[in-house]
């Protein structure tokens, strides 16, 4: 009879686990970018809280260095990393299989909801600018960032809105430090930083005194840029954001944009997305490029569906969620 009881009891243990899709693992990644940049700190400090939330049960959550969004899609779909920063440019072409993506859709892609803007950053040496936009880069030695990131690809998708190719400017590919380094050496004319305010790389290009200086991005070019893929949006970086910065700066942004797959169980990631827009203050100390980071600016343009996780977040906060961002599995049950 005890016997029958035992493998009675096996059985059901056994039914149970099969029915378990999602099983935690101890250490999960965060893609983030170059450590000159915010995808980093941001990263790390996401895992860190994270981290500390589910230490009794000992996971951990780690900030990975990277490339950047391009490196980082690809670290996803290898399950080399189970979430990743991603520019609002990159998030969308994946997503919909468009730009560098065409015919190579990531359809488990999913949004966990924007976190910050992602600000450009057009930096040149005093002595080259002219106009003071962007265009100012032609025919110079200029750093597009590292190769197979998103800063590549926004700042060339920037570049064909204003009529250039790398064949008008000497490309180099840097991360965001080697650029300052490239620049106070005398070997690079400027080059491409986008990421949250304060960039920790520009603050040393201006606070070690550096003679140089962030371009401006006019109506006109903003309007143009749009066109070709519609993320950008006006950005004023006020002066003081920066040593020695006198006055505004008028360039554009786009969305920063957390990721995952929609492999990644629903409830785990309810979770740690309420955890993420509940502890802004935390976030807030790790850069302070987290202080936009709301509920209520959760979802500005994002063009990627949300996790079905997230999704239930944000519907209980009262977010108004557009129809595009709804999880595809939903939209799936209601046809």
């Amino acid at each position: 009879m005890k016997r029958k009881f035992f493998l009675f009891a096996l059985l059901i243990f056994a039914f149970v686990l099969s029915g378990c899709n999602f099983e935690k693992k101890e250490i999960y990644n965060i893609a983030t970018g170059t450590t000159g940049g915010t995808y980093y700190p941001i990263g790390v400090g996401m895992g860190q809280l994270w981290t500390e939330h589910y230490r009794d049960e000992n996971i951990k959550f780690n900030g990975q260095a990277s490339a950047g969004s391009v490196e980082n899609i690809d670290l996803l779909k290898n399950e080399e990393a189970d979430f990743a920063i991603l520019q609002g440019l990159i998030s969308t072409q994946a997503a919909e299989g468009s730009g560098i993506y065409e015919g190579d859709q990531y359809e488990e892609l999913r949004a966990i909801g924007m976190i910050w803007p992602n600000v450009e950053h057009f930096v040149l040496m005093a002595n080259a600018v002219e106009s003071g936009d962007i265009s100012d880069i032609e025919g110079k030695s200029f750093s597009v960032g590292p190769q197979a990131s998103g800063t590549e690809q926004s700042t060339v998708t920037m570049m064909e809105g204003v009529g250039l190719t790398k064949n008008d400017i000497r490309t180099e590919y840097l991360g965001y430090d080697d650029t300052i380094s490239s620049m106070r050496d005398g070997r690079l004319n400027g080059g491409s930083l986008p990421a949250g305010v304060p960039v920790s790389a520009i603050t040393d290009m201006y606070a070690s005194g550096l003679n140089a200086a962030i371009l401006d991005v006019t109506d006109e070019q903003m309007n143009d840029i749009n066109d070709i893929v519609n993320t950008w949006y006006r950005y004023t970086i006020e002066a003081g954001t920066y040593p020695r910065q006198e006055e505004d700066i008028e360039t554009i942004a786009q969305p920063n944009v957390l990721v995952t797959s929609s492999e990644m169980d629903e409830e785990f990631v309810y979770d740690l997305t309420k955890l993420l827009f509940e502890n802004r203050e935390y976030m807030i100390e790790i850069h302070n490029s987290a202080r936009e980071m709301q509920v209520e600016t959760a979802l500005e343009g994002l063009n990627t569906p949300l996790h079905i996780g997230a999704y239930r977040y944000f519907e209980e906060q009262g977010i108004e969620i557009e129809g595009h961002l709804k999880p595809v599995e939903l939209r799936e049950e209601e046809n």
